[in-house]
């Protein structure tokens, strides 16, 4: 009964979007915002979202260590579960876990090539073979084309789909596009953009790029004190 509850809560089910992963194999998309809005958050749910149905997740971050994003899953995944008995948390969150695995890189040595060797290793041994990747802390600009190219390229061969966060400034101008100018020169290459923005005591979660959304009714909401989805009321 709680797995069946937090599947159906599905972080995203209220934009609209008729699949349960948004994305398809292939694919990847984008979460905007400041720093400290919620980027991590936002797709730490996601990723639980999949757990839940038993699809594999690679967590990558470039900020973090391990023990910092086990701490967000641990955290989300217990809010998210809080009104049921800890006993039944506990064993629910045992039985999902095999299904992340978390990598980190440091930031300025992260390529394409390291990343393709390390899942390499991964699957050929058995270890771990995801459907859905998440990388945390890459740079962008038009510089990382050539390496967006080839993670959307890796993503078609492994038949999964990347959801990457992407850091904004908080002053920075919009292009015509109505996207930041700093993501803008490589917004193409992606089949979805999400944005943050923080609008008095809520964070609004908005489409800004691709997807099959039908929303209607009351926006999509980020709390600030959880760092959850807003039930909608």
């Amino acid at each position: 009964m709680l797995k069946k509850e937090l599947i159906l809560r599905n972080p995203l089910r209220q934009l609209g979007f008729e699949t349960e992963d948004i994305l398809p194999a292939g694919a990847i998309g984008a979460v905007l915002s400041h720093a400290g809005v919620g980027k991590t958050a936002l797709l730490v749910q996601l990723a639980l979202n999949g757990m839940l149905r038993s699809q594999n997740v690679l967590h990558i971050s470039l900020n973090d260590p391990v023990n910092k994003v086990n701490l967000w899953y641990n955290e989300l995944f217990h809010h998210l579960a809080g009104r049921y008995e800890r006993a039944q948390i506990n064993g629910l969150w045992e039985s999902v876990l095999p299904h992340r695995f978390i990598m980190t890189f440091r930031v300025e040595s992260f390529t394409v090539p390291k990343l393709e060797e390390r899942l390499s290793d991964l699957t050929e041994q058995g270890i771990f073979s995801p459907t859905m990747m998440i990388i945390d802390g890459l740079h962008f600009d038009e510089s990382r084309r050539s390496d967006l190219n080839a993670l959307k390229a890796l993503a078609v061969k492994n038949s999964i789909h990347i959801w990457f966060t992407v850091h904004t400034h908080r002053h920075e101008s919009s292009g015509l596009d109505g996207l930041p100018v700093s993501f803008s020169a490589v917004a193409g290459l992606f089949d979805l953009v999400l944005e943050l923005q923080p609008e008095h005591a809520d964070v609004h979660i908005k489409l800004l790029r691709g997807g099959e959304s039908t929303q209607v009714g009351s926006p999509l909401l980020l709390d600030p004190s959880t760092m959850l989805i807003k039930d909608p009321m």
